[in-house]
């Protein structure tokens, strides 16, 4: 009873019932059963009832004596826990699973999560890197998080200090997926709590792992052909030689994913798992607009958003407005005319904006027309 390849050539039915959903968790959370067995099950007994009759014999024809099936209780128990942590389990099949995920040949059967499932339908790409992250690192993953979340890109890691707690906070506004190692009620590190809780309000957690699991370094690997699966390219911004990083960047290979890399000195080791990727193939990545160039990510439609008006709506789509200005500007001067451009807007609508940010000393303005943020 080891996991093997299946093969699929379309997302198996679903169940549609709450029994069923219980035996799919019982049968998955059975000894020995991982993705691809339970893929392999399903597909020649047809339902979850069925391989759970069988699995004792098949195992007793594998050596292993005085076999039992996960009891009726852990999975009972495991539904209470998601009913308490508001996790919603997101079945193989269901509408709302990762279409990225069927590419997959040992793809998750069930997934919980908390947090916005809409984000599974948008295009991701996922930051990693290393934990021990030096501050340059951190501050690269942040602008390429910022920058890519602009251009409608769901930011997915997995929540480890250093890189990937960079990469969610930056995304936070536009979009992010945390892929946990453990139950996605077991926040890991201890440290990231508050970030976590900030993505549970804005993004979304997302394990396949039973609840209330506390994560062990076993689980990582698995967790980390999720984070590749669900993205269209893995970005790695800091890594050693022997990281979970370049297990991620394996998995995306194997995957056919894009795999792109930040390059770093020589001598620092936490880059050497970059520089290697690099070595090997990888694209170089210097800022965001190699990626996007790379992966031809289209500029999205921003919708003008007006200044005026005295309503809660209004006061919002100003501050969104001003997010805008304030994330596309920085230290080196940029020309008016090109902002309005960027920002897909009109001077007429930038105009009051600007001259508010440039009251309260958020922005700059020089000669020629350039702006700089202070």
């Amino acid at each position: 009873m080891t996991d093997g390849q299946f093969s699929s050539t379309h997302p198996k039915n679903p169940p549609t019932t709450e029994d069923e959903r219980f035996l799919w968790l019982r049968l998955l959370r059975s000894r020995r059963v991982g993705p691809a067995t339970f893929h392999r099950l399903m597909d020649e007994y047809g339902s979850a009832q069925a391989a759970l009759s069988v699995l004792p014999e098949i195992a007793a024809e594998a050596g292993v004596d005085d076999y039992r099936i996960c009891p009726d209780g852990v999975i009972e128990a495991e539904l209470k826990a998601a009913r308490k942590a508001k996790a919603r389990l997101i079945c193989y099949g269901d509408p709302d699973y990762p279409k990225p995920l069927y590419d997959l040949s040992d793809a998750p059967p069930l997934l919980w999560a908390r947090g916005d499932i809409g984000l599974l339908h948008r295009d991701a790409i996922a930051l990693v890197g290393a934990r021990n992250a030096s501050s340059l690192g951190c501050r690269m993953a942040r602008s390429l998080s910022l920058e890519l979340g602009q251009m409608a890109q769901v930011i997915v890691s997995g929540l480890a200090r250093g890189i990937d707690a960079a990469a969610h906070e930056a995304a936070l506004k536009t979009g992010t997926i945390a892929v946990f190692g453990g139950g996605v009620d077991r926040i890991y590190p201890a440290e990231n709590k508050p970030l976590a809780q900030d993505i549970l309000k804005q993004g979304l957690i997302l394990s396949e792992q039973p609840m209330g699991l506390q994560p062990q370094a076993r689980h990582f690997p698995a967790r980390n052909r999720i984070i590749s699966g669900l993205s269209r390219a893995v970005v790695v911004v800091e890594a050693a030689a022997k990281s979970g990083s370049l297990i991620t960047a394996r998995n995306a290979l194997d995957q056919g994913r894009d795999v792109l890399a930040v390059p770093g000195h020589p001598f620092d080791a936490r880059a050497a798992g970059c520089n290697i990727l690099i070595r090997d193939g990888a694209t170089l990545v210097r800022n965001a607009e190699d990626i996007i160039e790379e992966l031809a990510i289209p500029e999205p439609v921003q919708p003008d958003l007006p200044l005026a008006g005295a309503g809660q709506d209004s006061l919002s789509d100003s501050a969104k407005l001003h997010d805008r200005i304030l994330n596309r500007l920085g230290p080196i001067p940029l020309a008016e005319d090109q902002l309005i451009f960027d920002l897909k807007s009109k001077a007429k609508s930038l105009a009051p904006a600007l001259s508010t940010l440039e009251l309260h000393g958020k922005i700059l303005r020089r000669a020629g027309g350039l702006l700089s943020r202070r």
